[in-house]
């Protein structure tokens, strides 16, 4: 696959508004897209690398595709542009969870099923997922970002050719990416995982911590 230049973020949630925000900051051009594109123009005002289009355009035209909606809505959204997603990068940041009685979250799925694993077997024909970008909370994919040392981005690909796309548009985004394996290893880097902030790492972290911790 080729060095890709488009990018498109689909929602401009916590995470996808971050995620944007970071790339506008690195200078890096990209594609914003939602359900409702008078509000999506609204919150873009803000950057200068950016293009905004209906979600339809914006997925035709990226060569890597951020899809930043709620995990269950990521398998509904492959099928619905799975013509269009044909041959390109798909980078799924969505996790598992919703609200509990208590305040908190919990998991919606199997406690030993990942939405990277769910989320792939939608996958149209030609097309390859990544599960990066929501290995962190969003307040600190924000605050964290460009950070002096860089802090990390863990990632999981099984389509090793996607890995240099992957690992540039993490650098793009503020961070230094590590990859901790494939698809099968989703569930480390999503929300209650070992190396999700909101696990047992409990926190973002440096190169060298990284390292430690996929070893």
């Amino acid at each position: 696959m080729k060095n890709a230049e488009k990018i498109a973020v689909i929602g401009l949630g916590n995470i996808g508004k971050a995620v944007a925000e970071n790339l506008n900051k690195s200078g890096r051009k990209f594609i914003v897209a939602g359900r409702d594109t008078a509000k999506v123009k609204e919150v873009a005002k803000a950057w200068q690398n950016v293009q905004v289009a209906d979600i339809a355009t914006a997925v035709k035209e990226a060569d890597i595709v951020i899809p930043a909606i709620y995990f269950p809505l990521v398998g509904e959204f492959l099928k619905e542009h799975a013509e269009a997603l044909k041959g390109k990068a798909i980078v799924d940041v969505s996790n598992p969870i919703a609200p509990d009685e208590n305040g908190g979250f919990k998991k919606v799925i199997a406690a030993e099923a990942s939405a990277g694993e769910i989320n792939a077997s939608h996958l149209p024909q030609g097309a390859h997922l990544a599960k990066a970008l929501g290995t962190l909370m969003a307040g600190s994919l924000s605050a964290d970002a460009f950070a002096t040392p860089h802090k990390v981005l863990f990632y999981a690909t099984d389509e090793v050719s996607i890995n240099p796309v992957v690992e540039q548009l993490i650098k793009d985004t503020g961070f230094e990416p590590v990859r901790v394996g494939g698809l099968n290893q989703s569930i480390r880097i999503e929300v209650f995982g070992e190396l999700h902030e909101a696990g047992a790492v409990g926190k973002t972290v440096t190169l060298e911590e990284a390292r430690q911790l996929v070893k």
